[in-house]
């Protein structure tokens, strides 16, 4: 489907390799099968002329990689830059090229200053559109899908390298809020986007086919699809409501009535009303701990009901069942889908209880235990006791012995004093406190 915008004139440089599409390019994608072809209209050293009847130009520019953004000289002369020019001019400039919007241009010759791609042509094309891929139905959940949209100038693919850096492409579900669907209460959500850059499922880079990579891991229901392509100079946007299915092979874990010696099933179940049963194939891997890493294969299913075993594993720890399955739906289209993983755990069994003797012989050894315990306890504190006690008995000896050495040094002092008072008949020359011998025996020797 086409997105009609806005009528307005461009002027389109591309390079060389913009010439009429190969065969090998056409067969990439039916749809898009033609690209914008080599006819031009006038090329002199960048030079270009825009006549009177143009309200509004769009120029891309191909420059050769990393270069400066082109400058754009206007027929008086004068000078417009990406970082300087008129509000009515938007400009996106890129690593390979320039997208520049001109309302009103001034008719008369233009001119272009910068590395721009040698053998560059001129065209003019009316319209710029997206064309976009739309969802196949049914659709299902947890479905790989590949999809495909690209910008297109008068209904031809626009092909540059660095475009997808000059471009944002938006992918959206908006939930239509039905009753009984699961994505009844889901609002709008961003699922993905499309690329150009050959990684994923994009075949080529800079072919100009934009790949779409849709999260399709959401609640079934019905939906509005909403794929937005824009930047500072344009947005175009598709729409389109589709119905997003149930899975049509169910696979769910099943636990043996053991799960210590019993062996873990899948239990597998197909919607026959929806895929072929003969054309419908597991592949799955078993992941374990201890980097353990068993396929498990599928590729034929005999019943619509189908209990598969599981490889017998022994390693305690935790595991999980990851894959995907290959079928085809009864319209002929090949779908595969990504199981949701599945876990398990195998839990180591508990000890077996102790018997009365060891518990007999435990609660012994814990007595002898607790026993020697508190004789050494007591050990300690008897022994740090006495020997407070101890310390206290020699500082109290030692300040007894200090008191009794004062004592007979102070009486010794006074009979001292009180015979030269006697011999001087108490003259002025009388004893001071400083001649007093203070002085304790045992300090004189």
């Amino acid at each position: 489907m086409k997105i009609q915008g806005a009528h307005l004139f461009s002027v389109l440089i591309s390079a060389c390799f913009m010439l009429p599409v190969v065969a090998n390019a056409a067969n990439n994608t039916d749809s898009f099968s033609d690209y914008v072809p080599a006819p031009y209209a006038m090329e002199l050293k960048n030079r270009f002329r825009i006549d009177h009847k143009v309200e509004q130009v769009t120029l891309i520019v191909q420059r050769n990689y990393g270069s400066s953004p082109v400058v754009v000289v206007q027929p008086d002369g004068s000078k417009w830059y990406s970082s300087r020019h008129p509000s009515s001019v938007k400009w996106v400039d890129g690593i390979t090229g320039d997208i520049i919007a001109i309302a009103n241009p001034t008719a008369g010759p233009w001119q272009l200053l910068g590395d721009v791609l040698p053998g560059s042509k001129i065209e003019k094309v009316s319209e710029i559109n997206i064309d976009v891929e739309p969802l196949p139905q049914p659709l299902y959940q947890g479905e790989r899908l590949k999809v495909a949209s690209r910008l297109t100038a008068d209904d031809l693919t626009m092909r540059m390298p660095g475009l997808e850096f000059m471009i944002e492409w938006t992918a959206k579900f908006t939930s239509d809020h039905q009753p009984g669907d699961d994505n009844f209460a889901t609002g709008t959500v961003i699922v993905g986007a499309y690329k150009d850059n050959g990684e994923e499922l994009d075949e080529r880079p800079d072919d100009g086919i934009f790949t779409g990579s849709i999260n399709l891991e959401q609640p079934a229901g019905h939906y509005n699809l909403t794929v937005t392509a824009r930047n500072n100079i344009f947005e175009r946007e598709y729409n389109m409501p589709f119905l997003l299915s149930r899975q049509p092979i169910n696979v769910k874990m099943v636990a043996p009535e053991d799960p210590l010696t019993g062996t873990w099933h899948l239990a597998i179940s197909v919607n026959e009303a929806e895929v072929l049963l003969s054309q419908t194939h597991l592949q799955l891997e078993l992941v374990g701990p201890a980097g353990l890493q068993i396929p498990v294969v599928l590729m034929d299913i005999p019943t619509p009901e189908y209990m598969l075993a599981l490889p017998s594993v022994s390693e305690y720890g935790s595991y999980r069942v990851k894959g995907t399955v290959s079928s085809t739906a009864i319209r002929g289209r090949e779908i595969l889908l990504n199981i949701p993983e599945m876990f398990f755990n195998l839990v180591e069994p508990p000890a077996p209880p102790p018997s009365a003797e060891e518990l007999a012989a435990k609660a012994a050894q814990l007595a002898l235990i607790e026993e020697q315990k508190a004789k050494n306890d007591a050990i300690f504190w008897i022994a740090t006791i006495n020997g407070i006690l101890l310390l206290l008995g020699i500082i109290g000896f030692i300040i007894w012995r200090k008191k009794q050495a004062l004592a007979k040094a102070l009486a010794a002092a006074e009979i001292r004093l009180k015979e030269q008072e006697l011999k001087k008949g108490g003259t002025e020359n009388s004893l001071s406190l400083d001649d007093i011998d203070l002085m304790l025996p045992d300090d004189k020797r």
